[in-house]
């Protein structure tokens, strides 16, 4: 099995890892879900991606 060369995206100090694979330990991978799971990775909306109100009155 070849050894991937690539950067861990997270530290980018060390190589990647098989077993965590693109990252180079847990701590990287869990440093990365961490990220995910409280918001830290946002794309970028417009006012078009606010749901229109329907709270209408009359």
């Amino acid at each position: 099995m070849v050894q991937s060369t690539g950067r861990c995206p997270i530290c980018r100090k060390n190589p990647t890892a098989e077993a965590y694979k693109p990252f180079c330990s847990k701590r990287c991978a869990d440093l990365d879900l961490q990220r995910w799971l409280t918001g830290g990775y946002v794309l970028p909306g417009g006012a078009d991606d606010v749901p229109p109100d329907n709270d209408e009155e009359g």
